[in-house]
Order: C-alpha cells, then structure tokens, then sequence
C-alpha cells in the first residue's frame, strides 16, 4: 500500500483517485476550488457530454493530436466502461445524436456524484481549498508535494498530476500542472485555446447574432486550400461563429488561423445542387409573383438572414419576384450555397473548452501514465498534449488516462 497524492478534482483526477483507491493505496486528492468538479459541473452547458458511444477502435479518429499514444489508455479503461461505472454508481446515462453519452438527468452534477460518492466510499481523503505549490523531487523520485499555504510539505510515494490545461480559468484551470512539469524537467508544448468560437470579420454578423443553423455544410480555406469540410450544427455570435462544427474546426485550423485570416463558406442547402436550388427558389417564386423579393425567401432561410442575403446578392429587394432574371435568381443559389465570411482569429481560454498542447506525450510512458524522468510521477488528462473535437472525446481522454495512472501505481 502506496500514500497516492492526486493534484486536481476533476475528471481526471477523480478518476485517478478512484483507481489508485481500488488497487489498495491511501489517496489524498488536493483541490485548490472549494469543490470538486468544478469545469465538469459546467460541460456541456451543464449537460455534460460523458463520452462518446462509438465503436472504442473508432476513438482514435476523432483524437487531434498524439491518437497512438492513447492506445494504452482507452482499450484499459474504453468508453463503455466509463459508461458502466456511471450506470453501476447510480447515474444512469442515454444515447443521443452522433453517439453522445449524457446522464439522462441531463445534470452535470450528476456526474459529480457518482464519482464524488465512489470516492468517499473508497475512504479518498479529498481536500478543498487546498493549492498545491509544487512538487517534491529528489534524485529523480517523487517525494511529495508542497502546500501554498505555509509552504507546509505533505510527503507521498507517487503524485498524480491532473490539474488540467488553461481553458475556464474561472474553474481553477491556470496552467500550474504545465509549470510542475516543467520544475521536473519535462518540455511542455505549444499552448493554445482550442474547441473555441472564432471571429469574424463582416459586421453582418451582429444581424445573426443569436442564429443557429443546423444540417449546414461547413468548409474553410487559406486561399484556394480547403483546411475543413464538414456538416453540423453552427450559431452566429456577436463577435463571429461558434457551435459544435465551429468549435471542432477551431481544433484543426488553428496553427493557420494564427498565420493568416481564412475563408469560411457555409452551404445552408447542402441537400441540393445549385441547380436543384435555382430549380426551388424558382417554384417558390411561382407562388409568390407580385411579392416583393426581401418578403419572397421566408420558406428558404431564416427570418434573421434573409435581409443579409438580400443585400449580398445584389438584387433590389423592392423588386417584384416575378421581374427576377435568371441570371440574379442563379446568384441567390450561389450565395445561399456559399455564404462566406472571413475569420480573423480565436477567442481567447475563457471561452475554450480545452486546451491544445501540454506536457509533451515523448516524456511519458502510454502504458502507465508514469514520466520517464522522474519516478513515480505520473500525468492525466488536458494537461498532457491530447485533444480531440467535439462529442464526447475530450472527457474520455481523462477518464482513460486517469484511470490507468492510478492503476498502475505498484
């Protein structure tokens, strides 16, 4: 039996606590909030998207960066067995749209506890408003950890590092899990808000501000390059666009968007071929031939859009339907097909759901979690350099590798 420090009460952590405990080792979990799963509680707009219920083979797809690594992690603890212990503690969960596991209560807090539960039950000692100020090292080994309240040591046989990343800084994610790995000698990598909304130039977008479209097909490009194509749900903010293709694209045009602005196009009719399209607006045309043009498109798009796709495509909205050229109606299709706008940058780690980057995965053994420079030091969750999009697959992430840290703990 091994006294098992745990630093952070999250995801990760409690999940970590919970293996560690049930391989017969004395666990303290330190918490610098004043509870626990304080960025859990808030997932998922208070939802909380658990996992993923995909086929576990299927994870790796949808991993950004570093998918080999956590090869160890999800076939030792897969998303089904994430969604076994939640059914067996006593919070149920149900399968929605694209595999997306929530408690059917649909309350994060939920979450939190069963896990929170299993915890006292395996007697963890979980400490609040507990900041941990450091690592103990020497000659390569864990020794314990240091208090930042009167820099008081509280020694351990292993140390588990689950602080998470730096995105919600208002739930205690402030980036110190990067600096005790790099205090124990290990590289962090390039750090950078992902899963984020992105701004936009055009001023349109306060018109759309509060719009969602869903079953859009959602493409960017560096100039003629395409960076993204993918359908989904996406919402028009005062400040740009967001929503989970949005905030999935973010993951995987960030390192461009830092170089230069890209092109977003949105197809709102993906369904159908421009042609296919001309061949609708002209039926519904038809049905409305002495209607002015900006009261014509009411069973097309949006109420909220369509004055913005009358004035982009040039045609006078006082302008009767029936008087409409081929050539404009030809330029509707093209605009409602690819409605484009300029995307200038990222929100900042206050609005991201992760973070991208971390504790490089080279330094650290996939079969335990373990460091390879320092002993009995181990790492779990968003602080090492993991990411994945939307749907689920972040969370597991930190329920894999937390478990299989505090499994592994001899």
């Amino acid at each position: 039996m091994k006294k098992v420090i745990v630093i952070g009460c999250g995801a990760a952590g409690m999940m970590a606590a919970i293996a560690a405990a049930e391989a017969g080792h004395q666990v303290w979990i330190y918490e610098k909030n004043e509870k626990a799963g304080k960025k859990l509680f808030i997932t998922g707009k208070g939802r909380c998207n658990v996992t993923n219920a995909c086929d576990t083979e299927d994870l790796f797809r949808h991993i950004i960066h570093n998918p080999k690594f956590l090869y160890s992690g999800f076939y030792h603890f897969t998303n089904f067995d994430m969604m076994d212990f939640l059914n067996r503690n006593h919070c149920p969960v149900k399968i929605e749209r694209g595999e997306r596991v929530f408690p059917v209560s649909d309350k994060s807090s939920d979450i939190i506890h069963a896990l929170v539960a299993r915890l006292k039950k395996l007697k963890v000692e979980i400490c609040l408003n507990e900041e941990v100020d450091g690592l103990v090292i020497e000659n390569q080994c864990i020794r314990g950890i240091i208090l930042r309240k009167g820099t008081k040591q509280v020694k351990a046989d292993a140390v588990i590092v689950a602080t998470g990343g730096l995105s919600y800084p208002s739930t205690g994610s402030t980036g110190d899990g990067y600096r005790f790995a790099k205090a124990a000698g290990h590289s962090v990598t390039e750090l950078t808000p992902a899963l984020v909304p992105l701004q936009a130039e055009e001023s349109e977008v306060r018109e759309l501000m509060g719009l969602s479209l869903r079953n859009v097909r959602v493409r960017i490009f560096r100039d003629h390059q395409l960076l993204y194509d993918e359908f989904g749900e996406m919402l028009f903010t005062h400040f740009g666009v967001s929503g989970p293709v949005i905030l999935s694209a973010s993951s995987l045009i960030a390192s461009q968007l830092r170089k230069s602005r890209l092109t977003l196009s949105i197809d709102c009719k993906p369904a159908l071929s421009e042609e296919q399209l001309d061949a609708r607006i002209l039926r519904d045309f038809e049905e409305v031939k002495n209607r002015q043009f900006k009261n014509s498109l009411s069973h097309l798009l949006p109420s909220r859009m369509i004055p913005v796709v009358v004035d982009r495509s040039g045609i006078d909205p006082e302008k009767k339907v029936n008087e409409i050229s081929r050539e404009e109606r030809r330029r509707l299709a093209q605009i409602i097909k690819d409605f484009r706008m300029t995307l200038t940058g990222m929100r900042g780690y206050s609005e991201a759901i992760v973070t991208q980057g971390g504790v490089s995965v080279r330094e650290i053994n996939p079969s335990t979690m373990e460091s390879k420079l320092v002993n009995n030091l181990y790492f779990a969750g968003e602080v090492l350099d993991l990411d994945a999009v939307t749907g689920g697959f972040n969370l597991q992430i930190a329920w894999s590798t937390g478990h299989l840290a505090g499994s592994s703990i001899e």
